[in-house]
């Protein structure tokens, strides 16, 4: 898999209205199987995503960290908390705590994550298409089809299903 990000944002803004409306009529319609077809698509489309020839998101996004896994940062990296916050984190305007700068500072040369053991709870679970619910995310799903070639594939898959 090649990736491109500037191809998948193009791919992405082209269908952006499309995919806005469906992601939209998911959530108020919440088919009962749309999480069986999620999570099924998500492994599908796995067996040919490699997330290290991409790293789109490490390089583009930064995710929520909670205290939970502050606190796993700093006992992985042999700091305090606070040290780690000082150093990695800042609030935004949502008051989360979030990466100070993107690309993410454990992201390595090789798309590696030196951190990769301890990361967030929000890096372990990304994409969220394999998530129960899932029509409580379309939003977060609508935003991520421009970062993550998988996330975008996923919608694709689900439309010629839920789409009709």
């Amino acid at each position: 898999m090649d990736f491109d990000p500037k191809k998948l944002d193009q791919e992405a803004r082209n269908k952006a209205k499309e995919n806005k409306a469906f992601l939209t009529k998911l959530k108020k319609k919440r088919p009962k199987s749309l999480d069986d077809e999620s999570q099924r698509l998500h492994h599908e489309v796995f067996e040919y995503t490699d997330c290290l020839l991409c790293a789109n998101c490490c390089k583009s996004i930064s995710p929520i960290v909670i205290d939970r896994d502050i606190d796993r940062l700093a006992n992985h990296l042999k700091m305090k908390p606070k040290e780690v916050i000082a150093q990695y984190l800042l609030l935004d305007d949502d008051g989360d705590y979030v990466f100070r700068e993107t690309p993410c500072p454990f992201l390595m040369p090789d798309n590696y994550c030196m951190v990769y053991e301890s990361r967030p709870r929000a890096c372990r679970e990304y994409p969220h298409t394999d998530r129960k619910r899932f029509y409580q995310i379309t939003g977060l799903t609508y935003k991520n089809t421009f970062i993550c070639p998988a996330v975008f594939d996923v919608v694709e898959g689900l439309k010629p299903i839920f789409d009709k």
